[in-house]
């Protein structure tokens, strides 16, 4: 009586990839993933980018603001009115060390820095909900242009009088039943946006 073998479904995975130009995929490493130190970081080229956080609530939001920029090599980060500045334990958990990597200031008014910004040249936009805002998806930047990206209070937005000073008005379309996003969330899909689109991919 003849055995009938099991049928091994990875043999035949196997013998696929053998004949094929599959390159099987692992995690890399951390040392694999070539990161830049904290030194190396301050003296890279950085993005025309520049953040606003005005007058945000949540110290976790800050922090991953700071993560969020080091990812992006954004420019500079400022934080204004009561948004938490570091050192801060709460603002260490998200940031993950990005306060040490990443430029930032403190300013009491939004409004100082978007002055400020504007002398050097930069294009202010806010991320806000208001009638004929821009969808980010059609956001067309300017080739060459800084721009300077404000996110307001997780209640309130971004300040009525701040929306009024920005070039432009931004807003990340959704389909839910939520209106809102995290401003960590918006944060990261508006520099994602904004890197893409204009091919500011920085490598050391």
């Amino acid at each position: 009586m003849s055995s009938i073998g099991l049928f091994n479904p990875y043999n035949s995975i196997n013998q696929h990839f053998k004949y094929s130009n599959y390159i099987p995929m692992k995690k890399l490493s951390m040392e694999e993933l070539n990161r830049l130190s904290v030194e190396d970081y301050k003296e890279v080229e950085k993005n025309p980018i520049a953040l606003i956080l005005d007058n945000v609530r949540s110290l976790n939001n800050v922090g991953a603001a700071f993560r969020t920029s080091d990812a992006f090599r954004v420019n500079k980060l400022y934080l204004c009115g009561i948004t938490g500045q570091p050192p801060h334990r709460e603002i260490q958990k998200t940031a993950l060390g990005a306060t040490e990597s990443v430029d930032w200031e403190h300013h009491e008014s939004t409004l100082d820095v978007i002055k400020a910004l504007k002398k050097e040249g930069y294009i202010i936009c806010a991320l806000e909900q208001v009638s004929h805002s821009t969808p980010l998806n059609e956001f067309k930047p300017e080739p060459g242009k800084p721009y300077a990206f404000i996110f307001g209070n997780e209640v309130f937005g971004v300040e009525e009088d701040v929306v009024l000073a920005a070039d432009q008005v931004l807003e990340i379309p959704q389909f839910g039943t939520k209106h809102s996003l995290n401003i960590s969330v918006s944060i990261g899909i508006t520099l994602w946006d904004m890197v893409s689109k204009t091919n500011d991919f920085k490598k050391a």
